[in-house]
């Protein structure tokens, strides 16, 4: 067992108030309480994220710049192809659009009683 991981061991246990001698390391994959993810969403401008870009590692920039330059966009063909399947997919009469109408005015008032 690495150095890496035996660190990575005594943190979560310290993170959960775990005492690192509590457990013996060979243990701890096995001993540790369920993590629960969490998820953040922050909006930051254009300008913010290229100064915090630039403060990458080399390494982590190099890793960014070509998944960034990986993703490519639609070209013209593709956008208008999609455009036609679009076009060419069913429609509502304008029978049935009455019909929609008309129900969802039941259903409201319905509800509303």
């Amino acid at each position: 067992m690495g150095a890496a991981h035996r660190y990575e061991c005594v943190f979560k246990k310290r993170k959960f108030g775990m005492h690192p001698s509590s457990f013996p390391t060979a243990s701890c994959s096995t001993n540790l309480l369920k993590f629960v993810l969490m998820q953040v969403q922050v909006d930051i401008g254009f300008d913010q994220l290229v100064q915090i870009a630039k403060r990458l590692p080399a390494t982590q920039w190099t890793k960014l710049k070509k998944e960034v330059e990986g993703t490519t966009q639609p070209s013209d063909k593709e956008r208008e192809e999609f455009r036609k399947i679009l076009l060419s997919g069913p429609t509502f009469s304008k029978k049935q659009l009455e019909d929609i109408a008309e129900t969802r005015k039941k259903i409201d008032e319905w509800v509303i009683k």
